[in-house]
């Protein structure tokens, strides 16, 4: 009696939400664990739609299909724990392009003296270096004018033709990778700040040698403000370098998500 009153296009609906929500798991994992999506200022709303819009068209072409035990079994669990883990982990190697900015910003505001002056930066939610912030508002206007954002999307649609859902996990090589990713992030974030960190230790260089001429003089009162005002100005003029060195390490980051979604 109860069947009798349910339309029919409405007799498979639960299957179909179920299978929906499988389908937004890796891309919303992914754009937790990426930059500009998974900034506070981005509504979890947005999110869900466009996670949802990225997924379902993917996860429908990859032959999704949940369990014959159901969602609440083991396979189900296993199932939704690899869309996680690979979502994640497409999202973290994109994340470590912008990495390298902040490692950059680190080293150059040590150098200028100006470490300890601390912004909150709306990518992370987090407090970093003011030099640090400038470098990562400079990576996320490069980023969006590459269309990385859509780059990322598309890297996450390729993921499901070689890792579908339920089939398939992250190989050995993958994760690997992404433990090596670090490594080479941390090497492009010297590589970022190399002109100006090289040219700041050399007018550190030039304070010490006026500081041991004139002994009387007051380093921390002359050596600042000119450390500073060099910094500033070789910043101003390393811009294009810098921008150059921070899309070769976004590129490097999106092509590692490429590998990922590969499962190599």
């Amino acid at each position: 009696m109860i069947q009798s009153v349910i339309p029919v296009g409405l007799a498979g609906l639960e299957q179909s939400l179920l299978l929906w929500m499988i389908a937004m798991i890796r891309p919303g994992a992914a754009f937790i664990a990426a930059p500009i999506f998974g900034a506070p200022q981005v509504p979890v709303q947005l999110r869900l739609i466009i996670a949802l819009a990225t997924g379902v068209p993917s996860a429908g072409l990859s032959g999704l299909a949940l369990p014959p035990e159901g969602i609440v079994s083991v396979a189900g669990v296993l199932m939704i724990i690899s869309e996680v883990v690979i979502g994640i982990a497409i999202g973290f190697a994109v994340q470590t392009g912008f990495a390298a900015t902040l490692i950059a910003g680190e080293a150059i505001s040590n150098a200028m003296g100006i470490g300890f002056a601390a912004m909150a930066n709306p990518m992370t939610g987090q407090s970093s270096p003011a030099i640090g912030q400038f470098l990562s508002m400079l990576a996320t206007f490069l980023f969006l004018a590459s269309n990385g954002h859509l780059m990322l999307v598309q890297t996450i649609v390729e993921s499901y033709a070689t890792m579908a859902p339920g089939q398939s996990w992250l190989s050995t090589a993958a994760l690997l990778g992404l433990a090596k990713l670090g490594s080479s992030m941390f090497a492009a974030g010297i590589a970022i700040a190399l002109p100006v960190g090289f040219a700041m230790v050399l007018v550190q260089i030039v304070m010490g040698m006026v500081a041991r001429s004139a002994p009387a003089l007051n380093l921390f009162s002359v050596g600042m403000p000119a450390a500073l005002l060099a910094g500033v100005v070789l910043l101003a003029m390393a811009t294009p370098v810098l921008s150059d060195s921070i899309m070769a390490a976004m590129d490097g980051s999106l092509k590692a998500a490429q590998e990922v979604a590969r499962g190599r």
